[in-house]
């Protein structure tokens, strides 16, 4: 099995919440890493995701430490629709 990692930045104008983590997140640019392993028996080339990891906190804070947590794709990804619809 073939695995890949997709890594990406993503930026809140607005503070979010996941259920995945506690309290508010506040606004800032995110790294998110996507794991995904292919897709064997077809006749072409397929990814599915595996795990959807964001690093706390945002970018431009300055802290000690960082942490990784897994959070679901779905949620992450209405969090990140809504952010530009308001």
């Amino acid at each position: 099995m073939t695995m890949r990692s997709r890594e990406m930045t993503v930026f809140f104008a607005r503070p979010f919440h996941l259920s995945d983590i506690e309290g508010a997140q506040p606004s800032g640019t995110y790294r998110l890493v996507v794991d995904e392993e292919d897709v064997s028996g077809l006749n072409f080339t397929a990814f599915r995701r595996k795990a959807t990891m964001l690093h706390l906190p945002a970018l431009e804070l300055s802290v000690l430490s960082r942490q990784v947590v897994s959070v679901d794709a779905e949620e992450f990804e209405a969090a990140v629709a809504a952010d530009q619809h308001r």
